[in-house]
């Protein structure tokens, strides 16, 4: 089945934060690939103009915190709107190629989860650096086994978001909510591209000491999260 026929089961959800000259071209590629997926872009209370921008783009469901709250934010309401069986998430950076979005389907076939790992990433050398540690430490700290849970290209069924609990940072640790709730996770190499526009959100320091203060709480938090084994209801 070609892209455009696979997309009538798919919620795209793709956040953004002052990314106004990418915002058209972004989603106009995403509706291209899969004209029949439920796109639905968020706006992370931008100070320019990207909710404008937003609303200009047809065919799209949007969305706008009017105050910014992170990506994580965006990403949780993005997938609380989602009404299709396959929620699929990716920046709105330009940097995933939604083209890649295909392969995560085909791997839901082998597993409950695909995860995207960014097969030649086209950031800085400090950046990339920066990236590998963390994926070490964490699944070291976590035992998720995802070896880039940074790349924001994955696809999983929208009733698993139930699993998820919404904090600042969760984009980051998805699969380990998801390997906690015992679903499988396939990993796919996926295509990245380098920046056309703006530049990145993100440093090293400040995301380093953030990660550290999140592992903390995630190890908590995956120990004492309640998983509910099936109930049984007679009313």
């Amino acid at each position: 089945m070609n892209s455009a026929g696979r997309g009538v089961r798919l919620s795209i959800i793709v956040p953004f934060f002052n990314e106004e000259e990418s915002v058209g071209w972004v989603l106009d590629e995403v509706r291209d690939l899969f004209p029949e997926a439920e796109i639905i872009a968020v706006d992370d209370g931008s100070s320019d103009d990207t909710w404008q921008v937003l609303r200009g783009v047809d065919g799209i469901r949007c969305r706008r915190l009017h105050e910014h709250r992170g990506q994580s934010a965006a990403l949780w309401v993005g997938l609380c709107a989602a009404t299709r069986e396959i929620c699929v998430t990716m920046d709105g950076d330009g940097q995933n190629d939604p083209g890649s979005i295909g392969d995560l389907i085909e791997a839901l076939g082998e597993a409950d989860v695909a995860c995207g790992y960014r097969r030649h990433r086209r950031d800085s050398w400090s950046k990339k650096a920066g990236s590998r540690l963390a994926n070490v430490v964490r699944r070291a700290v976590l035992g998720d086994g995802v070896r880039d849970t940074g790349c924001s290209l994955k696809a999983f069924p929208r009733a698993s978001v139930v699993y998820l609990v919404p904090f600042d940072g969760l984009h980051r640790f998805l699969p380990s909510f998801f390997r906690q709730a015992g679903l499988s996770i396939a990993e796919v190499a996926v295509e990245h591209r380098a920046r056309r526009f703006g530049e990145s959100k993100y440093d090293n320091l400040g995301r380093g000491l953030r990660g550290i203060y999140d592992l903390i709480g995630m190890r908590w938090l995956i120990r004492r999260k309640i998983l509910f084994p099936r109930i049984e209801v007679n009313e």
